[in-house]
């Protein structure tokens, strides 16, 4: 599996020249409709009001919901950045009856082609997601989602290490708390509870305002059971992050080891090298989230 993935790199690295540093998103295709659009036109629509951050985007791919079934539960398409339009719903889809959304403004991102990776990118765990904005690097090296997530240098130097002692943790996990919506940096499910675990750079934390939210947040995480441990820059940076893992291990083993509650049975898929295992899938996002949304 290493030799395809490398080969898979290679692929795709010679399809698209540019930087490693490339921004890019990937996005859900939740029903035929979209992906025929895709398929066939080569478009994407993402509302203007929830475009995700970088933006704009040089490329997109694509994770596909449960709909797709063999297709499923895996990004497999992706495709560079030719040209974004602003629009109207009406505009997009001129046959649908008249609605309220009929005025609701989009980017329409059109793509030069849409490519297939020789290997899907995966998820280990059931969860939540609408947006994931990453680079080209870490799309061309992702052996799974959680490795696409570009959220701060300390995030990474702590998800590296985690990894290295197999420690299944989902990265910026949604938790909805009263009408509010939690982004976890890590979360670590365990047989007898839950771990949050936040990595705090220095220029976002240290300030009176910033402690203020960050009790809020703790507050309203623990009333739903999970255990929240903090690291600042030094402890991740300077100790290389050996001192955050030892308290992770630590509350792991007091909360009875990992869980596999959660986990996703193993599928396979058809590669250019014959067949493989996938082992994961994820929660289709809820309606809310995409029918409202897109």
């Amino acid at each position: 599996m290493k030799d395809l993935h490398n080969a898979a790199i290679c692929i795709i690295n010679t399809s698209m020249n540019d930087t490693s540093n490339q921004q890019g998103i990937v996005a859900i295709i939740n029903n035929p409709r979209d992906f025929t659009i895709l398929q066939e036109h080569h478009w994407y629509r993402i509302p203007v009001a929830s475009a995700p951050k970088p933006w704009p985007p040089k490329w997109l791919a694509f994770y596909q919901t449960k709909v797709f079934k063999q297709e499923a539960y895996a990004i497999r398409y992706y495709g560079q950045v030719r040209l974004i339009d602003r629009v109207s719903r009406r505009e997009l889809f001129p046959n649908e009856y008249e609605s309220a959304k009929a005025d609701k403004q989009y980017y329409q991102v059109h793509l030069d082609r849409i490519e297939t990776l020789p290997q899907p990118i995966p998820s280990l765990r059931w969860r939540r997601i609408v947006f994931i904005p990453t680079t080209w690097r870490k799309f061309t090296q992702a052996g799974e989602i959680n490795d696409l997530y570009n959220e701060s240098p300390l995030e990474d130097i702590l998800w590296v290490e985690m990894k290295r002692l197999k420690i299944n943790a989902e990265r910026q996990y949604d938790v909805k708390i009263a009408e509010k919506r939690y982004f976890l940096d890590f979360a670590v499910f365990c047989n007898e509870g839950k771990i949050d675990v936040e990595t705090d750079g220095d220029t976002w934390h240290a300030n009176r305002e910033r402690a203020g939210l960050d009790n809020v947040r703790n507050n309203a995480v623990e009333t739903e059971k999970w255990n929240v441990l903090r690291f600042n820059t030094a402890q991740v940076k300077e100790d290389q992050a050996e001192y955050c893992v030892k308290g992770i291990t630590k509350m792991v083993n007091k909360l009875g080891g990992l869980s596999d509650k959660g986990l996703v049975p193993p599928r396979y898929f058809t590669t250019p090298e014959g067949i493989a295992e996938q082992t994961s899938m994820f929660e289709e996002t809820p309606r809310y989230d995409l029918e409202d949304d897109l």
